[in-house]
């Protein structure tokens, strides 16, 4: 009975990331539509980039528990969000962002967010 908790456990856990990676890229789609100085070249860049910033938005939850966002999350996790935006395009080629439209980048960013369920 215990192994199925765990094993529902580790569904829902890998369901909620599913979620927030399809999530993110919509939001990203959207951010870099409307940003000036912002270019994702492809699907699969996108694609890419949801991951590299999903990852990223982990490892900076996890190591330093703050919160990526512009809204709600003050000025330290807007700091984060706009060095993130900036540090994905190190990783994803045919991601590029300037580093006014990584600022701009994170304040749409994080009003698409708020707006689109699922980002929790």
């Amino acid at each position: 009975m215990a192994n199925s908790s765990k094993t529902s456990s580790r569904s829902m856990t890998l369901g909620s990331v599913l979620t927030r990676l399809i999530t993110s890229a919509i939001v990203l789609g959207i951010t870099a539509f409307f940003t000036p100085g912002f270019e994702i070249s492809s699907l699969w860049t996108l694609v890419l980039s949801a991951v590299v910033l999903t990852v990223l938005d982990y490892l900076v939850n996890t190591v330093f528990n703050i919160e990526i966002g512009a809204l709600g999350h003050g000025i330290i996790g807007f700091i984060v969000a706009v060095g993130v935006l900036y540090a994905t395009q190190f990783f994803v080629a045919g991601y590029s962002i300037s580093w006014m439209a990584a600022i701009i980048g994170a304040l749409i960013y994080g009003v698409v967010a708020a707006i689109i369920p699922g980002r929790q």
